[in-house]
């Protein structure tokens, strides 16, 4: 770090961090977080200030720019990491199982192949995918069923799959669920499949990853430049590879209107 920093320098820095903590800020929509952005584009030292306080605080900074604004990630053990039993409180997840934890980041897993389906879409910053509850569901089914046959045909050879048995018990108890039920006040219930996947997007336009743009197939949302930086992260996890490895994803028009392929037969 370089000797001539100031304090209104390192105010500045942790300024634009915890601008990056606030996610449906975004630099467009404020002039002094815009103006941070350029800063830390433009000032290699101001750059370097913004990453050493984000580290100090158990932060990563993933992304800065004028569209996304700062995007930030929770190092191990920091505490602005999001665990599974804090993310259960916010989504209200009645259960807190293990298998029930597998089947939530199935759903996340769904929602971010389907919302950037090919490289292409990650590498363009103009790309805007959308989602629905009913396409996250139906991806998440069919993923289910070629795992179930996987696991079938393993079985006939005697020669088991080497799958994590949550995994096992995670796919299975995600296909007995069903789909939809309604509540005696007309809301989709907590513990059906589409109810879960309803949550987990909610979740994610709550924390400025999706926005929602109508009502339609359970909630229809789109992404955000913010959402694309993260999922850019995933897709180096071999999960997300093995996911659109199964082809349950298809792009349906040019326009990124993105659909499960197994949604028609729901």
């Amino acid at each position: 770090m370089t000797t001539g920093i100031s304090t209104g320098d390192v105010e500045s820095a942790a300024r634009l961090v915890s601008f990056g903590m606030r996610p449906k800020q975004l630099p467009s929509r404020d002039v002094v977080y815009g103006d941070l952005v350029r800063r830390y584009g433009e000032d290699r030292a101001f750059k370097q200030l913004t990453h050493a306080v984000a580290a100090g605080l158990g932060l990563m900074v993933l992304e800065v720019n004028l569209q996304a604004g700062a995007v930030l990630a929770a190092t191990d053990e920091s505490v602005f990491e999001i665990k599974m039993d804090s993310y259960a409180r916010q989504s209200k997840i009645r259960e807190r199982r293990e298998t029930e934890k597998v089947l939530h980041g199935l759903v996340h897993l769904a929602t971010a192949a389907l919302g950037y389906p090919r490289p292409d879409d990650l590498a363009n910053d103009t790309y805007i995918g959308r989602v629905s509850v009913e396409q996250v569901d139906a991806m998440v089914r069919e993923a289910c069923r070629i795992l179930d046959e996987r696991a079938a045909e393993a079985e006939a050879n005697n020669d088991p799959l080497a799958d994590a048995p949550e995994l096992e018990q995670a796919w299975r108890a995600y296909a007995r669920r069903p789909a939809a039920a309604a509540t005696k006040d007309g809301r989709l219930a907590s513990d059906t499949t589409r109810g879960m996947v309803a949550r987990a997007l909610r979740f994610l336009a709550d924390q400025g990853f999706l926005v929602q743009v109508s009502g339609e197939q359970g909630g229809t949302y789109r992404t955000t430049p913010r959402y694309q930086v993260q999922v850019r992260e995933l897709a180096a996890d071999a999960a997300f590879d093995d996911l659109l490895e199964l082809n349950v994803v298809s792009v349906a028009n040019g326009g990124g209107t993105l659909r499960a392929a197994a949604s028609d037969t729901l």
